[in-house]
């Protein structure tokens, strides 16, 4: 049956199992909006293009289908772009779909027009420019199909906005099935010989391919072969933190001693992640060590240093194939994993900060996440945006199950709330806690609208030191004495969150946090706690052999 190609595109969606866009909608685009009308596609209206692509990041991250985000030409593809850096440097699988001026129109400098390749051509897979009505369905299949496949990451997709009006008898083409490469037997047995000869082996984890068994049955495996495993920053929930191989995890904040391990291991074997900057500490740890590389890009983008063994297979897939465990533990005793194992259990557990301890006027966090790793439900989800502030939950917060977790790899502010928010759509079962500086909260907060309009009831917990701190932290250490462009001047939060309907509250002394913790979860509502702590208060505290958040921190 005819039908636009606007209409065309969303039924081509509806094929792929997508449960919802995120959008901030423009005329150049609205016969796709028709099209989502009648549709069982939820659509989520944001407030800012910005925050719908964060949103569309988070459900990627906590699902592993690509989130879909749809914006309108220059401007709106302009602040969608933070999203998409994201998504390129985080390997994340999402789909912008962009409206565009009419096709006429081209190369006459008209209003919002702009170069999608231009923008983009660094920062996506693929940006494709639906020009053949005919070709709709086709286009989004090709773009479902690239955000995923090998190392996963951004698509980007124009829509002229004649093109999408014109009437097309195409029709929803089948989803492509991704082909995933199981490893050989003999592939498998080199990776059981180089594990059984190490001495000091380390698994690091990362990347977006886990899920509740993969994740349980690694840690399982490794436990019972002797090796500890780590994660990549911000890839902390691919496994449980309750297992004996345990070991931490790698980038900023990281404990002193699981660096130096890395440094130590004969053979390193990544899951999923390469060896990165943030993880190496700007390349300076763990380039010599003997190395297997399980990630199914030919290129090996993510990884830099040395290869001795490459698998191009998804992390899933490789643990699945995994030799039996006595094959790859060889002679090696328990005495290194249950090291490593032993230094995370005590730089993991919350300790007061030392500089507001007390009923003093600010909220000492080492105290405070102490309470909210007790208090939380085990498969409570979280999300961060960037900063100091994200360390105390990053080392103080345990994760139980797969996609429990949103933060940006690349540092972008301003992720924390919109993640939050969809989350608490794609997990409304779920306790959802959105950890943010006050820098990084106001970024997007006008995000905290959607719930309101389309359910979810996520906690934000904002950090207000008054300052973008991980800045003040590089400007004492070298330029002391001389803070510039850093401080902050804030209102109420919480009074702004209860202008909206929701929970808010204020909280300036430690002793009152659990009771305003508990007000909160009980309130049923989307909620905010305001806590005020102590500007010189930038990081908790340092533990011999440990790391302190700040050694190397985001550049923003």
């Amino acid at each position: 049956m005819p039908q636009s190609a606007g209409h065309l595109l969303v039924r081509q969606l509806e094929a792929h199992g997508v449960p919802r866009v995120y959008s901030v909608p423009g005329e150049s685009f609205l016969a796709v909006l028709d099209g989502l009308h009648d549709s069982p596609i939820h659509t989520v209206v944001a407030r800012q293009e910005g925050g719908a692509g964060f949103m569309a990041l988070a459900e990627a991250r906590l699902t592993g289908m690509p989130g879909v985000a749809m914006v309108t030409r220059g401007p709106g593809a302009a602040n969608a772009m933070i999203a998409v850096h994201t998504a390129w440097q985080d390997a994340t699988p999402l789909i912008l779909f962009v409206g565009m001026i009419p096709t006429a129109d081209r190369d006459r400098d008209s209003f919002q027009e702009f170069s999608l390749t231009g923008w983009f051509s660094t920062t996506a897979k693929r940006i494709f420019v639906l020009d053949d009505a005919d070709r709709a369905a086709e286009v989004v299949a090709e773009a479902m199909h690239l955000a995923t496949s090998g190392r996963p990451g951004p698509v980007v997709v124009g829509l002229p906005e004649d093109v999408l009006i014109r009437t097309t008898a195409g029709a929803p083409v089948p989803p492509r099935v991704a082909a995933s490469a199981t490893p050989s037997a003999t592939d498998m047995g080199d990776v059981a010989a180089r594990m059984s000869a190490a001495a000091r082996p380390l698994i690091v984890v990362g990347g977006e391919d886990w899920n509740e068994r993969s994740g349980r049955a690694l840690m399982d495996w490794a436990t019972a072969a002797r090796l500890p495993v780590a994660a990549d920053w911000r890839a902390y929930d691919a496994v449980p933190h309750d297992s004996p191989a345990w070991a931490g995890w790698l980038g900023y904040g990281r404990a002193d001693s699981l660096a130096r391990r890395l440094d130590e291991a004969d053979l390193l074997v990544f899951v999923g992640a390469g060896r990165s900057d943030v993880m190496s500490d700007g390349f300076t740890r763990g380039g010599g060590a003997q190395t297997i590389l399980v990630l199914p890009d030919p290129e090996a983008a993510m990884h830099a240093g040395r290869i001795d063994q490459h698998l191009l297979t998804p992390a899933s897939t490789f643990v699945a194939s995994l030799p039996a465990p006595d094959a790859a533990r060889g002679t090696r005793g328990p005495e290194w994993m249950d090291e490593l194992a032993a230094d995370q259990k005590r730089f993991a557990t919350p300790r007061p900060d030392g500089g507001c301890v007390g009923d003093v006027v600010a909220v000492d966090l080492g105290v405070a996440f102490e309470v909210l790793e007790r208090r939380l439900p085990a498969d409570r989800v979280l999300t961060y945006g960037a900063g100091n502030a994200t360390i105390w939950g990053h080392r103080y917060l345990s994760h139980h199950g797969a996609r429990s977790l949103v933060g940006p790899r690349n540092g972008a502010m301003g992720v924390a709330v919109p993640a939050a928010v969809a989350a608490s759509l794609v997990y409304p079962e779920r306790q959802v806690v959105a950890v943010c500086g006050d820098g990084d909260f106001f970024m997007n907060a006008q995000e905290l609208a959607v719930p309101f309009a389309h359910g979810g009831t996520p906690l934000v917990v904002v950090i207000d030191n008054g300052s973008y701190g991980t800045i003040v932290q590089h400007q004492r250490v070298h330029y002391p004495g001389r803070p510039s462009g850093t401080r902050l001047t804030n209102p109420d939060f919480a009074a702004w969150m209860r202008s909206f309907g929701g929970f808010g509250e204020y909280v300036e002394h430690t002793g009152d946090f659990e009771d305003a913790l508990e007000r909160a979860l009980a309130s049923g509502l989307p909620a905010l706690l305001h806590l005020r702590t102590d500007p010189d208060v930038l990081a908790p505290p340092a533990d011999t052999g440990y790391a302190v958040a700040g050694d190397k921190q985001e550049t923003r």
